[in-house]
């Protein structure tokens, strides 16, 4: 299945499949992909065996011509917390956003459903990754990491671009009460809670599911802190609608891999 539209486009280098922004791909410095599940693509480590991870930073890095070695990934918990990268020997616990403005550098986040952010500066030469899941959002990870841009590099909102890439759309994100209340309070300031939370089925159980549009939320979050419309890019793609192309949690459950949202510049 081609995934190619106006929007993204669908490539397989060497038996590494992923995606790319066409966007993005305007920018000859930049390097980036979001990955596929294809050819045991899974960038995870398992019970601390980093074999399937080694393979898959081995891989990618092959596909966008670049050192395997100059991968940074942080170890996420889905918090807000939004750290600089300075070179490849760091290390970050507990952070689900990484920032930098050093070339030859891979920033690397994961998901499995959760939200992508792939967003770059071309003004100031400044590449974000960031993994913003249900909680990451809820905590508005998104305006946070653009907040940053602009105090530590004196980025402009106007100059941004944010890129979204495959993660659990609204079709298939399904919760209960709690968490539907948890949204409603945190979103109901935009005064479009009825386009962000949809009412649902009711389970077998006789439970009330709702429906949540965290794609949108970033959209808005993003908007408010200034970046243009255009410049918000949503690659279109349910990771649970296509969990043949792609890791999804909600489909494969404790057996999930993990998709990968690289870049970096050179």
């Amino acid at each position: 299945m081609d995934l190619t539209n106006n929007v993204i486009i669908h490539k397989n280098i060497r038996g590494t499949e992923f995606i790319q922004f066409r966007k993005l791909l305007e920018y000859p410095n930049l390097k980036h992909c979001y990955t596929m599940r294809k050819n045991n693509i899974n960038v995870q480590t398992k019970n601390g065996d980093k074999t399937e991870l080694l393979y898959s930073y081995k891989k990618v890095a092959e596909a966008l011509e670049i050192d395997w070695k100059t991968i940074v990934k942080p170890y996420q918990t889905h918090t807000d917390r939004v750290e600089i990268v300075t070179n490849v020997d760091e290390q970050f616990e507990e952070v689900d956003g990484v920032i930098t403005n050093k070339k030859d550098i891979m920033l690397c986040t994961t998901s499995a459903d959760c939200t992508s952010l792939f967003i770059y500066d071309d003004n100031k030469k400044v590449v974000a990754d960031v993994h913003s899941g249900w909680r990451g959002t809820l905590k508005q990870i998104g305006k946070k990491v653009v907040e940053k841009m602009i105090v530590e590099y004196g980025c402009k909102p106007e100059d941004i671009i944010c890129c979204i890439g495959p993660c659990i759309k609204k079709c298939h994100f399904e919760v209960e009460e709690d968490v539907m209340e948890m949204f409603k309070n945190e979103f109901s300031y935009t005064n479009k809670i009825d386009e962000i939370i949809e009412k649902g089925r009711v389970s077998e159980d006789g439970v009330q599911k709702y429906n949540i549009d965290t794609t949108l939320i970033n959209e808005i979050i993003l908007r408010e802190e200034g970046l243009k419309k255009e410049n918000i890019i949503d690659s279109g793609l349910c990771t649970v609608c296509n969990s043949d192309l792609f890791h999804s949690y909600r489909a494969d459950k404790e057996k999930s891999g993990r998709n990968g949202a690289f870049i970096g510049m050179e």
